[in-house]
């Protein structure tokens, strides 16, 4: 056997364990691999396909993300009209439903039903054919929608390729596509971290991303699908629509756990019950369930209204956004320092809770949406997600509303609070005094990458917070063996070994007391570089903001933390405690680096660049001599845009910074 028949072959068993394992995540939610071990597999595939072309197949998972940006979307038109759906709202109308459905078919009999949640999300239909994914494309009016096949192809959850056998020859399988909660979450944090527009909720989310032109912006963000019929089809399945729902979990489609066959009306209500009252434990955003007669050929005999079947019904849940009147604002503090703005609002019941708080999250949003005290607003609860301000009704809106705007000191310490240069946020800046950044502060500070206090966990150190034996980090070096053994789960044993690790600590490097302290923007690299470069804390704490911006792949943003950092009284406080409790180092050696292929080059990265992440980028350009920053000035040289770019694009051309693409990147640092 030669070398491409061995690479022929260890791609197809590569294609298979990575279909495999997409299957058993999204499908059986029993994922067999990690993040990592997936990665490395698709990359040994990538290498493989990328040695030999002709290796590569329509369903190969390399080929999720291929087609280049669009310039519009073609349209997709329905050979069998994807329809609406009657809404009930009550009991009754249910119960009036389900009397239609049993007069259309003359029985009197009780109907059996298949239940399952109404997600919302954004309706699309997939077309296969020979078991291959041909063709997508959106609802739209229902005869016509957008050609969005490239886009569909890059989630994970829906099967390029159908597992097993017994498919049709031709299929069109259709679903929802949305973004699970906790996904969304972390979207939200990230458009937040990146000073961007953040989503109003998961369904916009996933429309935004599913007509977006580039498909490498829709891959980069984390949507599923979920099917709940199908369309043309070349053959029969089954007789029912549960039996047709099995076939498609066996081909690969990840079908709604939730999904159930229910005996009349009032297993229809039953079902709406329970999962009216999960409804906040789910994962994703529901707005109701849908009922639907489950005997495929009694659907045919009932047919369909001029706009919607006469087969099933969508019983709506109570609304998620209520009004109510924003009595005052206030602002919290995180575990990382951040403050959000958040409403004190007068308790208004949404979807069965009580709801007295509402975040803004931060003050460009509150001030984009115009939310004022005394205003009456729109709040919106989903999930288990913090209610959030949604909007501001204006015809409601008082002559005496008083306008909020971030404090210049932190509510909890009094430290300043800065907003960070070129992100959105504001930070409290006393991150090792601050109480409200305390768990935070104390764990981080003693991880191994810092001080490295073996022991120092999560449980212990929030008993040490909670009995006030720990205040700041340097409260650490003061602990006593009597205050040790005095706690939960700590013998005479633990506490002398804890004991042992905190003196240990004491020796440590300049760079990993750097880390150690929290300071926004420093990871390890950067503390060792800034280490390096002064020699010594005191000349570091007392930098300006333009002689440690001269540090290099340090930026002006992060030149500005740092220095609002060490300016901050209650910080030098807590680091004279630190060094008067025996903390100590040796002094770093400077390093003479010899000249690197882009040394005295600085780069600024925005967008979302599709074969390195932008961390990425920037230690391949900072190992190259270049230093990355973090904003665009007359000092940076080039500006990489990926997909998507912010407003750092458009100060580039605004300063006539030379731009490069992705391609232009890779040649640069010898990728390509």
């Amino acid at each position: 056997m030669n070398d491409k028949d061995r690479a022929a072959r260890r791609a197809r068993e590569l294609r298979a364990q990575i279909d495999e394992a997409n299957y058993r995540y999204y499908v059986l939610d029993n994922p067999t691999l990690s993040d990592a071990e997936y990665d490395r597999l698709l990359g040994e595939l990538q290498t493989l396909e990328a040695r030999y072309p002709d290796l590569i197949t329509p369903d190969s998972p390399t080929q999720r993300v291929g087609a280049p940006p669009a310039a519009a979307f073609a349209p997709f038109k329905h050979s069998i009209p994807m329809t609406s759906m009657d809404n009930a709202f009550a009991e009754e109308d249910v119960r009036n439903w389900d009397a239609r459905v049993r007069k259309g078919l003359g029985t009197d009999a009780e109907v059996t039903y298949a239940a399952e949640p109404k997600f919302d999300g954004v309706s699309v239909s997939l077309r296969y054919v020979g078991g291959l994914l041909r063709q997508a494309g959106t609802r739209g009016d229902g005869a016509t929608g957008e050609d969005i096949t490239a886009n569909v192809r890059t989630i994970r959850a829906v099967p390029l390729k159908l597992k097993g056998q017994g498919w049709p020859e031709t299929i069109e399988v259709r679903g929802e596509v949305v973004i699970p909660l906790a996904d969304f979450r972390r979207l939200n944090e990230e458009q937040l971290k990146r000073g961007e527009k953040i989503f109003a909720n998961p369904r916009n989310a996933a429309a935004g991303s599913l007509r977006q032109l580039d498909p490498k912006v829709t891959a980069s963000r984390p949507l599923s699908f979920f099917p709940w019929g199908v369309g043309e089809v070349s053959g029969a399945i089954a007789p029912r629509y549960s039996g047709i729902v099995e076939r498609l979990k066996a081909w690969g489609f990840p079908v709604s756990q939730y999904f159930q066959i229910v005996p009349g009306a009032d297993g229809c209500l039953a079902y709406h019950r329970a999962m009216l009252e999960r409804r906040e434990q789910l994962p994703f955003e529901v707005d109701g369930v849908v009922y639907k007669v489950d005997d495929l050929a009694a659907r045919e005999r009932l047919g369909y209204t001029a706009r919607a079947p006469r087969w099933a019904i969508a019983h709506k849940f109570p609304a998620h956004e209520e009004h109510t009147v924003v009595e005052d604002i206030l602002p919290s503090v995180g575990r990382t320092g951040v403050i959000t703005p958040v409403a004190v609002l007068r308790p208004v019941q949404v979807s069965g809770v009580t709801v007295t708080h509402a975040t803004l999250h931060n003050e460009d949003e509150l001030k984009r949406k115009d939310v004022r005290i005394g205003d009456t607003v729109v709040v919106r609860r989903a999930g288990d997600v913090i209610p959030e301000v949604v909007g501001v009704v204006l015809e409601k809106r008082p002559a005496h509303t008083r306008r909020w705007h971030m404090p210049s000191k932190c509510p909890v310490c009094g430290s300043d609070v800065v907003r960070e240069a070129e992100q959105a946020a504001h930070r409290c800046m006393g991150g090792l005094y601050c109480s409200a950044q305390r768990m935070g502060a104390i764990l981080h500070f003693s991880a191994r990458s810092a001080m490295d206090i073996e022991g120092l966990g999560e449980k212990l150190v929030e008993q040490l917070v909670q009995k006030g034996l720990v205040r700041t980090v340097a409260d650490l070096y003061r602990l006593k063996h009597a205050d040790l053994v005095a706690l939960e789960r700590m013998g005479e044993k633990s506490a002398q070994n804890l004991l042992a690790q905190i003196e240990k600590s004491k020796t440590t490097t300049l760079g990993r007391f750097l880390y150690a302290l929290g300071i926004p923007q420093v990871g390890e690299a950067t503390a060792q570089q800034l280490a390096e470069h002064f020699g010594d804390l005191d000349a570091l704490m007392d930098a300006d903001v333009e002689t440690i911006d001269a540090v290099p792949n340090i930026g002006p943003a992060m030149a500005e933390d740092i220095h609002a950092f060490f300016h901050e009284k209650h910080n030098r406080d807590v680091i004279a405690k630190l060094r008067a409790a025996g903390v100590r180092w040796p002094k770093p050696v400077r390093r003479v680096k010899a000249e690197a292929p882009l040394a005295g080059k600085t780069f600024v990265l925005t967008g979302t660049l599709s074969s390195l992440s932008r961390e990425e980028a920037k230690k391949k350009l900072q190992a190259l001599g270049a230093k990355v920053a973090g904003s665009v000035s007359k000092k940076t040289d080039y500006v990489v845009v990926g997909a998507d770019p912010g407003s750092k694009a458009e100060k580039a051309r605004a300063l006539q910074v030379e731009m490069i693409d992705e391609n232009r990147l890779l040649r640069m640092i010898g990728e390509r």
